[in-house]
């Protein structure tokens, strides 16, 4: 069976519009539920979209995020809409930076015994939680490689903390939604960030906070790393036009750096977007045009050889995942990128406060400035 009746790009911002793809879909007995990716700037919140959601007779799922992405283009407005074929199982998750632990909401969620293989999951989180990274180890803990994983953060690029994603019971504010799809997927992740500096101990951190590198202010170091390397001058009113070139990396074994993306300063502490947990060791990375465009490339390679080398028939659809401060640092050559990553076929997908996925079949991870490439 396919997994899409109905992929369509809306780019009105109008709940109206909006309402007129849901209402046709909800009376087509071939959709089950509804997947909807958002722009923020739609200006969609629980006062407006709520009753839509509510009055669905069928699961509206998705979530809203700084962009969109459909047919190898962003939008900064609009909405995609699809009309799923058959019903996901999903759960909804509140209040994200209150747990520090997850396995245990996690291993009453999915009844795998009675599901059929294979299964792809897909994350939707709010991009401004402070515990993504504890959510994500509490995938891996509780399902392990028992699917593939594929998903991002949700929220607004102003970084205020707003409601974000989308689930029957209304939008969500520091929550997430798990999407368990039971069809295949290949997924290929790539970054394209190289180390500028010697690695630093993170000897202070609160959830996705750095407080202090090798027991000095955070933003003290951050500051002297991207002079001598640039001669930058970053303060606090110029932070992120600077720092969205110079991402911090944190070193795992056997695989690329996992990339932290910093996004404001706060009393010299730089705040993240994902948890940074004190006692690792990360360096500051940059890129270039061409290395990320190397890793978009890349990206795509690994997800398309891995749909060669275990399915027998070509993939129906194509979801991107791609974190928005790429498109911020590569701007008018943002366009290549989405080129190299969408060959043919229909596509799907959205730009990103952080990527989830499984690196092949070895890691799952909570990136940042990321490119992921899955096949449906």
């Amino acid at each position: 069976m396919r997994l899409h009746t109905s992929l369509v790009f809306e780019p009105s911002t109008q709940i109206s519009a909006l309402q007129r793809h849901v209402d046709r879909l909800k009376q087509n007995p071939e959709v089950a539920a509804l997947l909807i990716l958002a722009c923020d700037a739609n200006g969609y919140t629980p006062a407006n979209l709520d009753p839509l959601l509510h009055a669905c007779t069928k699961p509206v799922l998705g979530g809203i995020f700084p962009q969109v992405l459909h047919e190898g283009r962003a939008w900064s407005e609009g909405v995609v809409v699809v009309g799923l074929s058959r019903a996901p199982v999903f759960v909804a998750l509140k209040n994200l930076s209150q747990h520090s632990g997850f396995e245990e909401t996690l291993d009453h969620s999915f009844n795998l015994s009675t599901l059929p293989a294979p299964h792809t999951l897909l994350v939707f989180v709010d991009g401004l939680s402070a515990h993504i990274s504890s959510l994500v180890e509490g995938l891996f803990n509780t399902f392990g490689l028992e699917f593939n994983y594929l998903g991002g953060g949700c929220g607004s690029l102003s970084l205020q903390p707003k409601p974000c994603v989308i689930t029957p019971a209304g939008l969500l504010q520091d929550g997430a939604l798990l999407v368990l799809l039971d069809y295949p997927s290949s997924i290929g992740v790539a970054h394209g960030w190289v180390s500028i500096s010697k690695p630093f101990k993170v000897t202070s951190a609160q959830g996705n906070t750095i407080h202090s590198l090798d027991w000095r202010p955070a933003f003290e170091v951050y500051q002297e790393i991207l002079k001598m390397h640039g001669d930058q001058h970053i303060t606090p009113d110029n932070f992120f036009s600077i720092a969205k070139a110079y991402p911090f990396g944190i070193t795992r074994l056997d695989a690329e750096m996992v990339v932290r993306d910093p996004l404001t300063i706060r009393d010299q502490h730089i705040v993240c977007a994902g948890e940074v947990p004190t006692g690792t060791f990360v360096r500051v990375l940059h890129g270039n045009q061409h290395t990320l465009l190397q890793a978009a490339q890349r990206a795509h390679a690994v997800a398309r050889q891995s749909w060669a080398e275990t399915q027998s028939h070509p993939h129906e659809l194509q979801f991107v995942v791609d974190c928005i401060s790429r498109a911020l640092f590569l701007e008018q050559n943002f366009c290549q990128e989405l080129a190299a990553i969408h060959t043919s076929g229909p596509m799907l997908g959205a730009l990103t406060i952080g990527e989830i996925a499984n690196s092949g079949q070895d890691y799952l991870e909570f990136y940042n400035k990321t490119a992921v490439v899955g096949f449906f």
